[in-house]
């Protein structure tokens, strides 16, 4: 529920400056892409955080080598993601990239609901927030 509450937060308080006449965040998309951005900063965070990279080393699928490399390399897509698409000419390749990344991530979600991991959220809330994400990634990549 964490990266929701980013991504209202970072677009509301975006949308506000623009509003307040911060001219570069001056329209939803502007703000979208700010709201994105924090989203993904915070999801990356927990990648490199040792107590929470635990929960996301777990979650991959047993299937798939190095699951701890695979977390690594996954946070610094995220970091790069959420920084690219706060500039406006790589934010429709930016929010690309994340779209195929969460696409690419989300068979993990299952999995790990699948096998209960503790603090997993459940798959259909997980589903219908996998969408919204999208969505949003979608909207800053059609401009």
């Amino acid at each position: 529920m964490e990266p929701l509450i980013a991504l209202v937060v970072g677009f509301l308080g975006a949308r506000l400056a623009g509003l307040a006449g911060v001219s570069a965040l001056d329209g939803w998309h502007p703000a979208l892409r700010v709201g994105l951005a924090a989203m993904f900063l915070l999801t990356a965070f927990a990648h490199f955080f040792p107590r929470l990279r635990a929960g996301l080393v777990a979650m991959v699928p047993p299937r798939l080598p190095r699951p701890e490399l695979l977390v690594t390399v996954t946070g610094v897509l995220e970091v790069a993601g959420a920084v690219l698409v706060l500039i406006p000419a790589a934010a429709p390749w930016a929010a690309a990239g994340l779209i195929l990344m969460m696409l690419a991530m989300f068979p993990a979600n299952v999995s790990a609901a699948r096998r209960q991991l503790p603090g997993v959220t459940p798959l259909g809330l997980r589903t219908a927030l996998q969408v919204l994400f999208l969505g949003a990634a979608a909207l800053v990549f059609a401009g």
